[in-house]
């Protein structure tokens, strides 16, 4: 079966603007086991997608990240296309009332990612790719640039919280580049990484739903990323990755010997 992108934002966009914006600022917020923050409109969502989505694709199965891990594991499993979704990246944000957050859709395939969407409904960006290989951006090509900069020059995307300790330490202490941010959407932060918006990423530990199609949408733009062990991000499993990034080849060979990627054990 055929994956039309126009039929995927036609389902995804309403979705976020009818179920995400009418809640921003306005929900409660509950802790999950993991300490992570749920509210209303995450479960809305994800309810809603998974029905559309099944419907329009029988010949599919839904991961959500709102599910029981153990069903999460036995959907990765299936020999069908899995949709991965993260209904809401940035739940404390959106809760907070902060306007960085976004619903990522991937579609994954015999161990792959296949087909990427993130869309912000705030500033009404739709960030995707395909099996085309090719990044858009409200369907304009997408591509990284080359930034001429060297990492002293950069803006790094770095989320500090989950770091081993001794790296975070070191970043602080010893700064190898020109300003960081660190804004609380994985997904939506790969976009911006694409677009040019900074110019390195780090990220100790994130999970499939959160990076699948950011990261893909990166890839396609022509971005470099790997794990601090040297690896690609995207694996067909459960178990969090870290993520090392950067939008030109000089920027990233420089991050990666700054940060010791795969020297780690």
């Amino acid at each position: 079966m055929a994956y039309s992108m126009n039929d995927l934002q036609e389902i995804l966009i309403p979705a976020a603007r009818q179920e995400l914006l009418p809640r921003f600022a306005h929900v409660a917020r509950q802790h999950k086991k993991d300490g992570s923050v749920l509210t209303e409109a995450d479960l809305a969502m994800q309810t809603r997608l998974a029905g559309q989505l099944l419907a329009q694709y029988p010949d599919t199965v839904f991961l959500g990240e709102e599910m029981d891990a153990s069903e999460q594991r036995r959907l990765l499993l299936s020999d069908k296309p899995v949709w991965c979704l993260d209904p809401l990246d940035g739940t404390s944000n959106f809760a907070a009332g902060i306007p960085y957050f976004c619903v990522s859709l991937a579609l994954l395939h015999q161990g792959e990612v296949v087909l990427g969407l993130v869309y912000d409904p705030l500033r009404e960006e739709c960030f995707a790719a395909d099996a085309t290989q090719r990044a858009t951006l409200n369907g304009e090509p997408l591509a990284t640039p080359e930034s001429g900069l060297s990492l002293q020059q950069a803006t790094a995307l770095v989320d500090f919280k989950r770091l081993q300790p001794s790296l975070a330490t070191r970043l602080v202490s010893d700064i190898p580049y020109a300003s960081q941010r660190s804004f609380g959407s994985v997904a939506l932060d790969w976009c911006w990484l694409a677009a040019g918006r900074s110019h390195v990423y780090l990220h100790g530990r994130s999970n499939i739903w959160d990076y699948a199609a950011g990261n893909y949408i990166f890839l396609c733009a022509g971005g470099f990323a790997s794990t601090l062990e040297g690896e690609p991000v995207f694996t067909h499993e459960l178990t969090p990755r870290s993520s090392v990034a950067a939008v030109d080849q000089g920027l990233f060979s420089e991050w990666c010997a700054c940060l010791g990627v795969g020297l780690r054990d």
